[in-house]
């Protein structure tokens, strides 16, 4: 595998997180799944900076994201597989 473009800890995961600069729209990203030590890919919708996430499928509003095996918010807009998952289509749920 080349060096991938985002990571994924968990299968439950519904986010990976970019590690690479430049993630463009319309690119084929490769992923590493941790738990399995898979590659995985996806095509990005959008360009998605180092240390955003990328949605591994269609997330509705009001879903829960799991990162790294655990909750870390919910959805305040649908987001398309390959979407840019960040503060502006997702919240925390503590307020």
């Amino acid at each position: 595998m080349s060096a991938p473009h985002y990571l994924v800890h968990n299968t439950t995961d519904t986010v990976g997180v970019v590690v690479v600069e430049g993630l463009e729209a319309g690119q084929e990203a490769i992923g590493w799944l941790m738990e399995t030590d898979e590659t995985i890919r996806h095509t990005t919708k959008d360009a998605i900076p180092i240390g955003h996430k990328i949605a591994l499928g269609d997330i509705a509003d009001g879903d829960t994201i799991i990162k790294y095996g655990h909750d870390i918010g919910r959805a305040v807009a649908a987001i398309g597989e390959g979407g840019h998952v960040h503060v502006h289509n997702m919240k925390t749920k503590r307020w």
